[in-house]
């Protein structure tokens, strides 16, 4: 199973920011749509990934003046990202490595897609719950 698979699935909309959005919007869109993370965009590129993490550890260490920041202070960058080809165990390997929860989906260099740590770990048990259930079926004849 790819990461294709699992934006076949969910879909390839993505809320999305720009570098110069200031750092309090982007706190009220992550609290308002309940996301963990959003990728920051400079243009079609994806310039970085912006997440609750790295609100919280620069609000520790400077305060609530980052808010007032654009995303690019405060983004991680680069972004790990990954193509709609890599397998979901790369993927999931890739992101217990990075301790990352959120990877930006890249195809042509234009983003199509985000997956979360929580997508992956749920297509890996729908798709072992399926297989259980095809070998149940098999062993009892059905």
């Amino acid at each position: 199973m790819t990461i294709a698979t699992i934006l076949g699935g969910k879909g390839h909309d993505v809320i999305s920011v720009s570098t110069g959005t200031r750092v309090a919007e982007v706190v009220s869109l992550i609290a308002s749509k309940r996301i963990g993370a959003v990728p920051v965009m400079d243009g079609a590129s994806v310039a970085g990934i912006l997440s609750e993490r790295d609100i919280i550890y620069k609000l520790q260490s400077d305060g609530a003046a980052i808010l007032d920041w654009p995303v690019e202070r405060v983004m991680t960058a680069p972004a790990i990202t990954v193509t709609g080809d890599v397998p979901v165990l790369h993927a999931l390997s890739l992101m217990t490595k990075r301790r990352i929860r959120h990877l930006p989906v890249v195809e042509d260099g234009r983003l199509a897609g985000l997956v979360s740590i929580g997508d992956l770990v749920k297509a890996r048990i729908d798709r072992i719950e399926a297989e259980a259930t095809a070998m149940r079926d098999y062993i009892q004849g059905v």
